[in-house]
């Protein structure tokens, strides 16, 4: 889900309308309940909710294998809707089958915490540990230092490149190194090159280029830019570089590693630190880089900007956790003739690093629920116990780093995504992201960065002093 309807659905949490949707979920309940007992006996039964559609199968695959190792009975409950949790909320005090673990977004912990609909969990499997997530994933499923809910899926930005474009920006280098500086611009062969009475041996050439291949991958944007400078695009490429701009999911790396908003865990509000000299001199750059690479930001979105990846019209592009899964099959389908490769995040220069930003979704015991104990259970093994097959039949990246380990493309994944910042928790500046993609809009346009950081910093003050 792009960050902008992300946001969207969380903000809606707040709505009290949700009476559609409840009168749904009473209609499952008075309904189905007498059935729904009647064929489960007396088997223990849990009911588990969560809101995509996408993890439908595997929800369901995984609730009969638990069952069948438990002897219990997991009943899952798919509820798309932008009030999941006022739902939720209502399910707990008004029906006979409350939810009894379901799965959030960690930036809505805080809400469902203070509700009463999470407590801390008992980790009967003792997997919340650094041997089974990293440090990024436990701090998103806490609050105020308690672990409350189980990490099990997330989103994060890396790099993407087009690996037979940049093999031939390699070839280019090389071939120029060689033979003194010159380049006829044309494509190298596999016989020795002559341009005048310059001769480049094959095998030296072949060295070189993997010399340049391999120190190729930019480490920051620098690097990037130099590569525009010094590379000769084959036809039909429109762009060393292009990402949606106008979502700051894909933007925030660029002050992420200074830009404070919460802390690690995203839920103190005493630790911000918004406007500094690091994210004034980051968002500098940022404002730099529409010189070099003119996107539209009122026009570009991130299934286009993927799209042309896609048709070879990009070398570099910013991809999320789904990026490998759909290039993947685009070469299956035969739309994508290319090799690619996933890196991490550039840092913004050799002084100034950046960090991604990342939601991490979690499973939450409801603190209404009667079987928190096998709720418990059925968490531990959804996060741990049952997530080898998640990407392939799901989409989504698992935050266990048991998971995926002969994946090399989602290694990198994780290796960002461990140290990437989470979405903050604090409901007082809910609408913080709007205000930084509004932030990021005009940088982009040419504004000026100093009052407009300076400007911000003061409205999250304010937001903060009056909640």
């Amino acid at each position: 889900m792009h960050f902008r309807k992300r946001f969207l659905a969380t903000a809606a949490v707040v709505a009290i309308a949700a009476a559609v949707v409840f009168a749904g979920t009473l209609e499952i309940s008075s309904v189905e309940e007498n059935n729904i007992i009647s064929w489960f006996g007396k088997k223990e039964t849990i009911y588990f909710w969560y809101s995509d559609d996408a993890m439908t199968n595997y929800i369901n695959s995984a609730a009969v294998s638990f069952g069948e190792k438990e002897g219990v009975r997991v009943i899952p409950i798919l509820l798309e809707d932008s009030d999941y949790l006022e739902a939720i909320n209502k399910a707990s005090l008004h029906s006979g089958q409350i939810p009894d673990c379901y799965v959030i977004s960690n930036d809505s912990l805080e809400k469902a915490y203070l509700a009463g609909l999470a407590g801390e969990i008992s980790d009967v499997e003792n997997i919340c540990s650094s041997e089974h997530f990293p440090d990024t994933a436990l701090a998103a499923a806490s609050y105020k230092g308690k672990t409350i809910a189980y990490p099990f899926f997330y989103d994060t930005s890396v790099l993407v490149y087009n690996e037979t474009y940049l093999e031939e920006w390699a070839r280019q280098q090389a071939y120029r190194e060689l033979s003194g500086g010159s380049d006829d611009g044309e494509e190298v062969t596999d016989e020795p090159v002559t341009e005048g009475e310059a001769v480049v041996d094959e095998t030296a050439l072949s060295e070189k280029t993997q010399a340049y291949l391999l120190n190729g991958i930019p480490g920051t944007v620098d690097d990037i830019l130099q590569l525009a400078d010094t590379f000769d695009v084959p036809e039909g490429v429109e762009g060393v570089m292009k990402w949606d701009v106008s979502d700051i999911f894909y933007n925030y790396w660029i002050v992420g590693n200074y830009m404070i908003i919460g802390g690690d865990a995203g839920d103190d509000e005493k630790n911000i630190n918004i406007n500094n000299e690091q994210t004034v001199s980051c968002l500098e750059v940022y404002k730099a880089l529409n010189q070099f690479f003119s996107i539209e930001s009122d026009t570009v979105t991130y299934d286009s900007v993927i799209q042309d990846f896609i048709d070879g019209k990009l070398v570099f592009t910013i991809g999320t956790s789904d990026v490998v899964r759909r290039l993947e099959e685009a070469k299956a389908e035969g739309e994508f003739a290319y090799e690619y490769g996933i890196a991490l995040m550039p840092d913004i220069s050799s002084e100034l690093k950046s960090r991604s930003l990342s939601v991490t979704n979690v499973v939450v015991i409801n603190g209404y629920s009667e079987h928190k104990e096998l709720a418990n259970r059925f968490a531990a093994y959804l996060t741990d116990g049952y997530t080898e097959n998640l990407y392939e039949r799901t989409g989504k990246v698992s935050a266990n780093i048991n998971a995926n380990q002969d994946n090399g493309a989602l290694q990198i994944l994780l290796q960002e995504y461990s140290g990437s910042v989470s979405l903050p928790k604090m409901m007082e500046i809910g609408n913080l992201w709007l205000q930084l993609e509004a932030l990021f809009a005009k940088v982009w346009n040419g504004a000026e960065v100093t009052p407009l950081v300076q400007e911000l910093a003061d409205q999250i003050t304010t937001q903060l002093i009056v909640q």
